[in-house]
């Protein structure tokens, strides 16, 4: 599916396109990224393993998680696994590309993946986040879940490998995206 536009008001298409795949297909595991939580909590009381991953405290404001703790733990007790960490794609490299003004390997990857999509870049992010994190299995085909700023616009079935194999993640299929 190919959406005509980035962003949220292609969410509701992009969850109901995931839950159906992910029934018909038999995958156990899906990776949402959703830093206040609103998308992950499409995903409430699915029969399997939701991971919301979320922006690292400190991201827009030092000290400031923008996700509440009453929705952290609404998740939870829904059945959404909640993951924050910092984003596997740029991190501490950010921190030093800031400082020293240079484009280093791991932006390089980010920027490779946004001539896709932005959404496609978020959904193999947060897909070795979580697999980094212990909240999915390895060598398990699992569908991510991203987008354009707010809201879901892109999903994908791909099996992710560790930050440090970070070019063994391997993307079987795009389900949908921005034009």
């Amino acid at each position: 599916m190919i959406f005509e536009k980035a962003g949220r008001e292609n969410t509701a298409a992009t969850v109901e396109l995931v839950k159906k795949t992910a029934a018909e297909r038999g995958i156990k595991h899906i990776v949402v990224a959703s830093n206040t939580g609103e998308t992950a909590a499409l995903f409430k009381g699915m029969d399997i393993n939701v991971v919301c991953v979320g922006q690292v405290t400190g991201f827009s404001e030092k000290g400031v998680n923008v996700m509440t703790k009453e929705m952290k733990e609404d998740l939870k007790a829904n059945g959404v696994n909640v993951y924050h960490t910092s984003h596997a794609l740029s991190g501490v490299e950010r921190g030093i590309s800031n400082k020293a003004k240079g484009m280093y390997p791991a932006e390089i990857i980010s920027h490779t993946l946004r001539m896709l999509s932005q959404g496609v870049k978020v959904c193999v992010e947060v897909a070795i986040m979580a697999l980094d994190g212990d909240m999915i299995p390895y060598g398990e085909e699992i569908i991510a879940v991203g987008g354009t700023g707010r809201g879901a616009d892109t999903a994908v079935i791909m099996t992710p490998s560790h930050a440090n194999s970070v070019f063994d993640n391997r993307i079987h299929e795009i389900l949908c995206m921005p034009r």
